[in-house]
């Protein structure tokens, strides 16, 4: 009688223990279900080092200025920026400085490559775009995509109605044939483009523009001016002092009533 009483206390007891141990392991289930898949993090407040690198990379080709262009070049692929990533940089460069920049500047990433190799570092290739651009009237549809998108609506004026060709060729060879190449996503793209910008004097107001259009796709107002910052670090105090003022005029336009 003992033995089968305590059997049967026993049993209660490693009962009531299974019990508890499943409806702990049902409430974590549902706890976990209730929660998002994934919580984005808070937008940070500073660049990373290889979004920094972006900046003097496309000021100093922006400019010409090869002798600090390679060590431009040097410090980014240290910094993680890839082969691929680096020619997308100045592959885009044409569209704001010209191809003879945009040659010179990629002739000279050739010559950085191979130094590093002969000093036996093997830098990352990086990645190609996932796909070909598209062509004809779908380029057109999606380079105006695109520019509608970056820009927070679509561009028009009377200077596209007075020349419509740079209409079409920003809509088809910038925001389509360059914008449409995912290997360098749309925020390192306009840290490029400020960085061109920055370089070129009389393009104030461009400047003003893609300091906009780098707030739409998400970079900070803390993080712009860490773009000045870098600029003025790396010894391109006009180039600095023109984006801080670009930055300054976009940011007094949202204070208006």
């Amino acid at each position: 009688m003992r033995n089968t009483k305590a059997s049967r206390t026993l049993g209660q007891a490693l009962l009531a223990v299974s019990i508890a141990w499943m409806a702990a392991t049902v409430h974590a289930q549902e706890t976990r279900t209730m929660q998002p898949a994934s919580t984005p993090q808070a937008q940070s407040g500073t660049l990373t080092a290889r979004q920094q690198a972006i900046v003097p990379i496309a000021a100093f080709a922006a400019a010409g200025d090869i002798d600090q262009l390679k060590p431009a070049l040097e410090q980014g692929l240290a910094a993680g920026l890839s082969v691929n990533e680096a020619k997308e940089v100045l592959v885009q460069l044409y569209a704001y400085a010209g191809f003879p920049r945009s040659l010179n500047a990629l002739g000279a990433l050739m010559q950085v490559l191979q130094a590093r190799q002969q000093r036996g570092i093997t830098d990352a290739l990086g990645n190609l775009p996932s796909r070909a651009a598209p062509r004809g009237e779908a380029l057109l549809a999606a380079g105006s995509a695109n520019q509608t998108k970056l820009s927070g609506g679509p561009v028009k004026g009377a200077l596209f109605d007075f020349a419509p060709a740079i209409d079409e060729y920003l809509k088809t060879h910038l925001f389509g044939d360059i914008f449409e190449r995912d290997n360098l996503d749309w925020q390192s793209r306009e840290l490029a483009t400020v960085g061109m910008l920055s370089a070129l004097a009389g393009a104030e107001s461009q400047l003003q523009s893609h300091m906009r259009i780098s707030m739409n796709v998400g970079l900070t107002e803390a993080q712009l001016r860490q773009v000045a910052a870098v600029l003025q670090e790396r010894g391109a105090g006009i180039n600095a002092q023109r984006a801080r003022d670009a930055l300054g005029r976009h940011l007094a336009t949202q204070q208006r009533p």
